[in-house]
């Protein structure tokens, strides 16, 4: 039951925001003000078939803790990739002609896959990396995918106009 793609409910209307401040290393911090941090970066995490909630669960959940807490299981074959400022383009202008706004990761490469198959790709928002928990992890939005590992390198591509679409 990979579900369909969608975008979490706590998630809704900041994903530029998340995207900026990975993009220049900025939080927001209390009184709408920015702080800057080094730490801010997306986590791609892939979630498991076997276990796998319905997408009207999942976009419920508010932090990552929260949701593998429940029936979804991180595939854990395979570290989280960790996405900074280096690795993502600069923040892109609206696109006036089609009146929408999209954003995009670069396509991420698993080496040597394993493990149990995979149903989900989740691309969250970690505000510091350094501290170490899950609480603070946002997801944004969840992709539907089938991959079943075999022990080959899968270039994963979370959707050919980008992880997100505002339009």
């Amino acid at each position: 039951m990979a579900g369909s793609d969608f975008m979490f409910n706590f998630a809704r209307g900041k994903a530029k925001y998340y995207y900026y401040a990975v993009e220049n290393s900025l939080v927001l911090a209390s009184a709408g003000e920015f702080t800057s941090t080094a730490n801010a970066a997306f986590l791609v995490v892939l979630v498991e078939t076997t276990s796998i909630e319905a997408d009207s669960t999942l976009r419920d959940y508010d932090d990552l803790s929260a949701l593998l807490a429940g029936t979804s299981n991180e595939q854990t074959n395979q570290a989280r990739k960790t996405l900074t400022e280096t690795d993502l383009a600069a923040v892109p202008a609206p696109d006036d002609t089609n009146d929408r706004y999209e954003l995009d990761i670069p396509d991420q490469t698993y080496t040597a896959l394993g493990g149990n198959a995979i149903g989900k790709v989740l691309l969250c928002f970690d505000p510091d990396t350094t501290t170490g928990t899950d609480t603070t992890v946002i997801p944004i939005t969840a992709h539907a995918v089938s991959i079943t590992p075999d022990g080959n390198n899968v270039v994963l591509q979370v959707a050919a106009t980008g992880f997100y679409r505002s339009a």
